[in-house]
């Protein structure tokens, strides 16, 4: 009578039988870490989060090794099992890594095709711009508006976050506390006679700005110009940078910035999607 054979013993012809002990764990190892990325892959699927019974049928895993691998990931802090629930999400060491990945130069990139599209659709010179430290923004990225008398501000310009769009649409993404520490520090500079210089004015400009999710720069810069902000998230709900639109005064008119400001949240939107913000 034959001899009940093991699920995943291999005859002796086959080279992995005679194998070193080492080589083995090694290849064990590989699947157990390909295996793993395959659970996370799986998990940033679902964004109401997987239940483990799911996650194994969908990746052909034998329940206890994806038990296993999952919670090694969970005492991580790669995988978190939601409060009262059964299912898992992805951690945020997870986004942590995303976030170190996507430097200036990528945002750049990104950001390119949502300024021109920007440009396009409002005739103005579209830029994006992110915190430089204090209290100053720098623009990273811009594209050219097809109306006359364009700004002429070039990549890299640093400017003070109070007295521009760019910089007043950061400003209203930090913490409370964050902003009144900015508050207490900052040399609040007239660069025009519009500019705020005034604490609490610029308080309640914040307070608007978080209510109403677009930032106005009126002649605040320049006497001459006025720009329109709205601040970008990443997929963490960060604010990474602020995108926004600048013209001269007497083609920027009030009613014409109002009309511009859907345009402008759309494309700040629009880079956060394709920052990897959800939709």
């Amino acid at each position: 009578m034959a001899q009940n054979r093991p699920l995943f013993d291999r005859p002796p012809s086959d080279p992995d039988a005679a194998a070193p002990a080492e080589e083995k764990a090694e290849r064990g190892g590989i699947q157990s870490i390909e295996r793993a990325f395959a659970i996370l892959e799986e998990i940033a699927r679902h964004r109401a989060g997987i239940s483990l019974a799911e996650l194994s049928k969908r990746l052909g895993l034998h329940s206890s090794t994806a038990f296993h691998l999952v919670q090694t990931m969970v005492g991580l802090g790669y995988v978190r099992q939601m409060p009262d629930s059964r299912r898992y999400r992805i951690g945020r060491p997870v986004f942590a890594l995303a976030s170190a990945c996507l430097d200036d130069i990528e945002l750049t990139t990104l950001a390119t095709p949502v300024l021109e599209a920007l440009s396009a659709s409002t005739g103005e010179t579209a830029h994006f711009g992110v915190r430089s430290g204090g209290g100053e923004v720098v623009v990273v990225a811009k594209t050219p508006g097809a109306g006359a008398f364009q700004l002429t501000d070039r990549v890299g310009v640093v400017r003070p976050a109070h007295a521009t769009a760019l910089g007043k649409a950061l400003l209203a993404a930090l913490p409370p506390d964050r902003f009144e520490r900015y508050l207490a520090q900052a040399k609040l500079t007239a660069l025009s006679p519009k500019t705020i210089t005034d604490p609490e004015w610029l308080r309640r400009e914040i307070e608007r700005i978080r209510e109403d999710g677009i930032a106005f720069d009126d002649g605040e810069l320049d006497a001459e110009i006025r720009c329109l902000a709205a601040a970008v998230h990443d997929f963490t709900g960060t604010v990474i940078g602020a995108i926004g639109v600048s013209g001269p005064l007497w083609r920027l008119s009030l009613p014409v910035l109002q009309r511009h400001s859907e345009s402008v949240k759309n494309a700040a939107a629009s880079l956060a999607r394709a920052i990897g913000a959800p939709k």
